[in-house]
């Protein structure tokens, strides 16, 4: 899952440019793998709320670790704009674990990723324009998705529970962007991803907590002793939150805003690869030629809401109004 994207560097130097291009790419790779570990995590006997509350408690430690190492100072109102954000994020990541029960690690990827498109969406509801680029890729990706999920012969196409709650998950996350897009204006960046991670890391405790078995954490313990779940947990809280976050943090500095979303875009590709490799062990997953074409133009309908803007101000300039 990616953060909203605004800053455009000036006079990037190549050198570091280059570093972030390929830490920028290393983030897909890693939020691309992550739906691979939780999945694995919870085929292991990790309850949703369970595996959600141990990876973000890790998370939390290390970003807060990093926050201290910086010195990052608190103030009021980031706090108060965390918790908020942590509120929204808490729900996302209930739907889309929850939502990996019942569908496929690679469509869990591609669905997701529509936040790309209803990111524009949610922010018409806060006061903005909604951009002829944006529409544009959100009747593509319908296409897509339709070819990614569909099944014939199957009843409702072979849409699942699963698919609803990750479309759901993305559409929160589109309003959680939207939303982080305005706060990030007025509270410190390390603050907001602090107190967000700490949120639904608490929230996750309490509310795993009060749930009868098996979706409390009855049987978390002999979970943790089955082979690699805990290595799938520390790979969630420390490669895929805290590391993740530090990551974009130090080097969005260096990339365009563009430049840096359509990097980000390719999560769900890593996600489609590792999925089809079998590598994770009891994960291995088979996409027919309509699926992946229908991936292929979820992608293309990203990258389009990402530089079509671009696109079409470059069009605009090379085609002027002439003087009749």
């Amino acid at each position: 899952m990616t953060a909203a994207i605004t800053h455009q560097p000036s006079q990037p130097k190549p050198g570091r440019h280059r570093v972030a291009v390929i830490g920028t790419l290393l983030i897909a790779v890693v939020w691309g793998a992550s739906f691979a570990g939780m999945k694995f995590a919870m085929q292991g006997g990790l309850s949703v709320g369970a595996m959600l509350s141990f990876r973000f408690l890790l998370g939390s430690a290390g970003l807060g670790v990093l926050i201290l190492a910086l010195r990052v100072p608190f103030n009021r109102l980031a706090v108060k704009d965390g918790l908020v954000l942590g509120l929204f994020l808490t729900t996302i990541f209930w739907l889309q674990a929850t939502g990996l029960q019942t569908t496929t690690t690679t469509k869990s990827g591609f669905i997701t990723g529509l936040y790309v498109l209803f990111t524009p969406m949610a922010s018409i509801l806060l006061g903005h324009r909604l951009k002829l680029s944006h529409g544009l890729g959100a009747l593509v990706a319908t296409a897509g998705l339709f070819l990614l999920v569909h099944t014939p012969g199957v009843a409702f196409g072979g849409w699942n529970r699963g698919d609803s709650l990750t479309l759901l998950c993305s559409v929160g996350c589109g309003f959680q962007i939207a939303l982080t897009g305005i706060f990030s204006r007025r509270s410190n960046g390390w603050v907001l991803a602090f107190v967000q991670v700490t949120t639904i890391a608490l929230l996750s405790l309490a509310i795993t907590a009060l749930l009868p078995a098996p979706h409390g954490f009855q049987g978390a313990r002999r979970a943790l002793a089955q082979p690699g779940v805990v290595a799938s947990l520390v790979y969630l809280g420390v490669l895929a939150t805290s590391l993740a976050f530090y990551l974009m943090s130090t080097l969005q500095a260096h990339l365009g805003g563009t430049e840096a979303a359509i990097l980000y875009s390719l999560e769900p590709v890593f996600t489609a690869l590792l999925a089809m490799t079998g590598w994770i062990p009891g994960i291995r997953e088979h996409l027919s030629l309509t699926q992946l074409g229908g991936g292929g133009i979820i992608l293309a309908a990203m990258i389009l809401a990402e530089v079509g803007p671009t696109w079409l101000a470059r069009f605009g300039d090379a085609n002027p109004a002439k003087d009749g």
